[in-house]
Formats: C-alpha cells, sequence, structure tokens
C-alpha cells in the first residue's frame, strides 16, 4: 500500500511484496522453531537482546556465579 511518508524506492533498495512470517511463535509448515526458551542478553539492544528475542512475553532472569582457574 502506497504510504505518503514512505520514500519511493530506489534502483538497490530491497522491496519485499508480501509480509513476513512472524518468528516468535513456533510454526512446523514453515520450519519456524520460535523463540521461547531461548537465552539472550538483557544489556543488548541487539538481535540477541531481551527486548526482541523474547518478543515482548517477558523474561525471567537468572544470575550465574562461575569460578574458573586461570
Amino acid at each position: 500500500p502506497h504510504n505518503p511518508d514512505h520514500k519511493v524506492p530506489g534502483i538497490k533498495d530491497l522491496v519485499y511484496l508480501e509480509p513476513s512470517p512472524g518468528f516468535c511463535e513456533r510454526n512446523s509448515r514453515l520450519d519456524i522453531i520460535g523463540t521461547h526458551g531461548r537465552t539472550c542478553n538483557d544489556a543488548s539492544m541487539g538481535v540477541d537482546g531481551c527486548d526482541l528475542l523474547c518478543c515482548g512475553r517477558g523474561f525471567k532472569s537468572e544470575t550465574m556465579f562461575v569460578v574458573e582457574r586461570c
């Protein structure tokens, strides 16, 4: 659909003709495993961040202390 707030795509722009499927929930037909149970990084704003990876469902925070030898 035409939206006057969007610029006209350029020759090098990738244009999607159909909406992407949701990747948050499992979809066996499309081999999408969903994001339930994945480990996220609550300090990240990237794709591994909890806000994106948990799809707004919220998340459980767990603190772990690991002792390793040098």
